[in-house]
């Protein structure tokens, strides 16, 4: 079976981008050590710094929707509620083998 990727963006609000990028910042380190967590990588647009693009690998959607439900995670998303523009979450399986 193939592993699970996430691309997940999050657009902060105006006003907001320093706040969001510091709480998005705090999820890395405790992410990559939750069980299954594979590659998690938090970006920014170079263009747009509102932009913030996540790409994690996981071994399998149990393993994501654990991550969806710790601490850490429930933390962040209480701390930017209201600061956050857009977000589209991509879950995705490779399929060329």
């Amino acid at each position: 079976m193939s592993n699970l990727v996430v691309v997940a963006k999050v657009v902060a609000k105006k006003g907001f981008l320093l706040d969001v990028k510091s709480s998005l910042l705090n999820l890395v380190a405790p992410t990559r050590l939750e069980c299954g967590c594979i590659d998690y990588a938090l970006h920014q647009d170079n263009d747009d710094l509102s932009v913030f693009v996540f790409y994690e690998t996981w071994e399998n959607l149990s393993c994501l929707d654990n991550h969806l439900q710790s601490d850490h995670y429930l933390a962040h998303a209480r701390n930017v509620k209201g600061m956050i523009e857009d977000k589209e979450v991509f879950r995705l399986t490779r399929v060329d083998g």
